[in-house]
């Protein structure tokens, strides 16, 4: 087991890593920007150093202050959570050749499936189902033509570095597939620094479900069952579930087969997620697979008792997996509900000074956030301010623990989206387990007629 963990990120997910660090009897280092100074994850570390500024490049996107504040602690592992250098594969590299152990999975895994072109077709050479779509990055305006005329539109662009709904573009006719290149394009240069696209027929509103994936270092792989992440906002997520109401076990059992022969073909090890598109009838295609810890990760937790974290950091330092697939069992169910510093209404972010923070409690409630009253939301990174996650004996329990919760959760001094969360658990396709990608547009349309 690793001596001393670097956390190479911020907010709730650096809080998360540092609690199971401390139930690992593992040392820890926060880093920090200026503006980050007093954060909880800078209190709770065992010890914490100031990278630079707020500026994202300058501080906790800057690998070389990184790997320096590593050295000059002698931290022997850097886990970078989510988000920020989670996927990088040179930060990978960079760590290794420093001697310093990167907390995930190999920076050959990172670079193989975080270009999504390359993933698609190492899925279709293990034989499962893909989005009919280009074989490979498009490389001319007139191979895109030819491409979305060949699938029929509407058609969906997408960064092959992508993430986040960034470099993606629905283009439902001919005459705007140029503009629209163009365009994701360079969001994408701009996003990830590789301008590269592929292409993909548009599905209309299917579910998105992923499957928790964990590999040792030894060829033992288990999948830890799905995740419905279906209630979506230009392809961000606001609401998980495990597990998933849409699957019955023989489904489940598909899919998860499914997501275990990517990751096998990709000699995958450490935590990741194979995500793939749903439809009404059951069929499903692999749509991409995360090589990181998911925002969403504590769902599956509360349905299978395993600690995620703690799991990815074991792996890490070389030790076998400690269970089989046999072992996998879900209990109940579990609902995420992703609170942000936004307007509910138009979703705009809304940094400010927090001026009242109470939290919800009670039965089956936990709650994972880095605020506290006082904390000033900043308008120089992500506006996830907390994740509440309930569990219940079924889906039905859930929906009414989630609703108390969001009942009792009392933020001032900023807007926060506490207030959509409150109607999509009062909205009845919602309760009927009605939920598409196309879920969110059908609420928004309702609650403003």
């Amino acid at each position: 087991m690793f001596s001393k963990v670097l956390i190479a990120n911020r907010g709730e997910i650096a809080l998360r890593i540092i609690r199971a660090c401390r139930e690992l009897q593992v040392k820890t280092v926060a880093v920090y920007s200026t503006v980050d100074r007093d954060s909880l994850h800078v209190q709770f570390a065992d010890e914490a150093i100031c990278i630079g500024p707020p500026e994202l490049s300058l501080s906790y996107l800057n690998i070389s202050r990184i790997i320096s504040a590593a050295e000059v602690t002698s931290a022997d592992a850097i886990h970078p959570g989510y988000g920020l250098l989670a996927e990088n594969s040179h930060f990978a590299e960079i760590c290794e050749a420093s001697e310093v152990h990167f907390i995930g999975p190999s920076a050959e895994n990172i670079r193989l499936m975080g270009d999504k072109a390359r993933a698609r077709k190492l899925a279709q050479a293990t034989g499962v189902p893909v989005v009919e779509g280009s074989d490979a990055i498009i490389s001319s305006p007139e191979e895109a033509t030819e491409v979305a005329s060949r699938i029929g539109y509407p058609v969906m662009i997408k960064a092959t570095a992508g993430g986040g709904g960034r470099g993606m573009r629905i283009v439902r006719l001919p005459e705007d597939l140029l503009q629209s290149l163009t365009t994701a394009s360079s969001e994408a240069e701009a996003a990830f620094g590789d301008a590269g696209l592929y292409l993909e027929r548009y599905m209309e509103d299917p579910r998105h479900v992923e499957f928790q994936l964990l590999a040792d270092r030894f060829g033992n792989l288990v999948h830890l069952g799905e995740r419905d992440c279906s209630v979506q906002r230009r392809h961000q997520k606001l609401i998980e579930e495990a597990p998933s109401p849409a699957l019955r076990q023989k489904l489940r059992e598909r899919m998860g087969k499914a997501a275990v022969a990517v990751a096998q073909a990709a000699n995958y090890t450490n935590v990741g997620t194979v995500e793939f598109l749903l439809d009404e009838r059951g069929n499903f295609s692999f749509l991409e697979m995360n090589t990181r810890i998911q925002v969403e990760h504590p769902v599956t937790e509360m349905v299978t008792g395993i600690d995620l974290v703690k799991e990815q950091i074991r792996l890490a330092a070389g030790e076998p997996l400690r269970f089989k697939q046999e072992d996998i069992e879900l209990k109940g169910h579990s609902i995420e509900c992703r609170i942000n510093a936004e307007d509910p209404e138009r979703f705009l972010p809304c940094p400010g000074v927090i001026s009242k923070f109470l939290l919800p409690g009670g039965p089956g409630v936990r709650v994972d956030t880095h605020c506290y009253p006082g904390y000033t939301i900043s308008p120089h990174y992500d506006s996830l301010i907390a994740k509440v996650i309930v569990h219940g004996e079924n889906r039905r329990e859930a929906i009414a623990r989630a609703r108390r919760a969001m009942e009792e959760f009392v933020v001032e001094g900023i807007k926060t989206t506490i207030p959509f969360h409150q109607r999509v658990f009062k909205d009845p396709d919602f309760i009927k387990a009605r939920v598409t990608t196309g879920f969110l547009d059908r609420l928004t349309a309702s609650t403003s007629r």
